[in-house]
This record gives C-alpha cells, structure tokens and sequence, in this order.
C-alpha cells in the first residue's frame, strides 16, 4: 500500500549540473542545479530562480556551460550550490579551480568538470514562478579519461553524481543493467 507523501518533486535521479557563466565584468559565476534536462538533440532546458546570480548573468551574455559534477568533485559542486554569488561574489575563485574561455561561446568552461555542453541561450520561458533557460547546445566537450573506445562516454568511467530529491543526498551512476530499445522487445512480440 502506498502511503501520501504531501507534495514531493518525486524525479530521482537528478544530475548534479554546474552552470557556468561570465558576469557583466567577465568574471566566473558558477550555480549547482538539478534541475535540469535535455529538450532534444540539440537543446537543454535548466529550471532555475530568476534572481540566481547566474541566471541573470545568463541573460546578460546570452551564453552558458552545463557540466556533468562527478563524484572527485563532489566537494566543490556541493559549494557552489551552498551560496549564492550575489553574497560570496569570489565564489569560484575560492575553490580553486580553474576556468578557460569556450572557443564556441562567451562563457567559462571548468577544467575540473569531465563533460561539458558549451550553449547559447535560445529561448526564456517565463509564467508566474515558472522559469526555464532553454540553452541552444554548441558543442560538447569531455575528458578522454571518460571515453571509450569508441570514442563516446562512458556512465562507468565518469562517476556523475545524481542528487536525490528526497533525502537531499548524492549518489553516483554507473552500473549497467539493461540496453535501451531492446529490453522490452519481447513484448512486441503477438501472444
């Protein structure tokens, strides 16, 4: 029997985003999200508050970075996440870590991130509350040391953390289980 839980975002999992743009002085603003997810191919849609520090900075360049926070990284994603750029303006200077320009957009890439989608906004959506940055995606970038051989991206060798809605915690992706488009093709099949 299930039991009401109230009004729970009920999603799991989540990816562990870090959004990344330059301030209207060219400076390094980085945001943690989880709520974020692809339109399609080409596209990316970020669900965040307006008044974010990186939001604005967002619709001032017109440009961002989306990375994928990995379990070696835990620490920092976890603090950008904690403050707000608006009070700790230094944010990303105090981790440390280190920012490149995009070749592809006015916007930051972090080294320390292994995969990286460099975007150009495409669309706001705004109604009420409602806020989504709709982010054309430019290029993609990763570490080799999270690809195959094939060249393509590897869930095992990443270790991307996946937040958990319900207990605010962190987990890591890896493990195969199954291959999409296929398990369920014993269903097609006529009884």
């Amino acid at each position: 029997m299930k039991k009401d839980l109230g009004i729970v975002p009920a999603i799991f999992p989540m990816p562990v985003l870090m959004i990344a743009a330059y301030d209207e002085n060219n400076t390094v603003n980085v945001m943690t999200a989880a709520w974020g997810q692809v339109g399609d191919y080409e596209k990316i849609a970020l669900f965040l508050d307006e008044n974010h520090k990186t939001a604005q900075n967002i619709l001032k360049t017109k440009a961002f970075t989306v990375a994928l926070a990995d379990q070696a990284h835990m620490a920092a994603a976890d603090f950008f996440g904690t403050i707000s750029g608006h009070k700790m303006p230094d944010k990303f200077a105090r981790s440390g870590y280190t920012a490149i320009k995009s070749k592809h957009v006015n916007a930051p890439i972090i080294e320390e991130f292994p995969v990286v989608m460099e975007c150009e906004l495409a669309d706001v959506i705004k109604k009420g509350s409602f806020f989504c940055v709709v982010g054309q995606i430019v290029n993609t970038s990763a570490d080799e040391r999270v690809l195959d051989e094939a060249g393509k991206v590897d869930v095992t060798k990443l270790n991307a953390l996946i937040f958990d809605t319900f207990r605010h915690d962190y987990y890591v992706c890896g493990e195969k289980v199954g291959q999409a488009f296929r398990e369920g093709a014993a269903l097609l099949q006529e009884k």
